[in-house]
């Protein structure tokens, strides 16, 4: 059985300049199929926008609201939407200028900085 707490992960920076906090990913547990983080963007920011040739990403809106972009259509995103990018699709999400973003992360297979990429 693996558990890992989530105070108890060291947050880090992504390619695409997020916060995240991994749950289960390559680096920490057996995993083989997928990945879970946390990630956070303060007030006002944004990842950087990219794409990723093999994963499947799906975010899950905790806290905050922001702007969702995904292969050029935007839509504002709030606490309890789950939010399907596909593989391939170019994707940026811009937290609300009112309060930090948060959400969590699911990428099929894990998420690795070699499969992101900017242009």
């Amino acid at each position: 059985m693996v558990i890992r707490s989530l105070s108890l992960q060291p947050p880090f920076t992504t390619k695409d300049g997020s916060t995240i906090r991994s749950l289960l990913d390559l680096a920490n547990a057996p995993v083989q199929n997928q990945s879970l983080a946390e990630a956070t963007l303060p007030a006002s920011s944004a990842t950087e926008r990219h794409y990723h040739r093999l994963s499947e990403e799906f975010y899950f809106i905790l806290e905050g609201s922001a702007e969702m972009e995904i292969d050029g259509t935007t839509q504002t995103v709030n606490p309890g939407d789950a939010i399907l990018i596909p593989p391939g699709a170019w994707h940026q999400i811009t937290a609300s200028k009112e309060a930090p973003v948060r959400l969590l992360c699911c990428c099929a297979p894990p998420y690795s900085h070699e499969d992101t990429f900017f242009s």
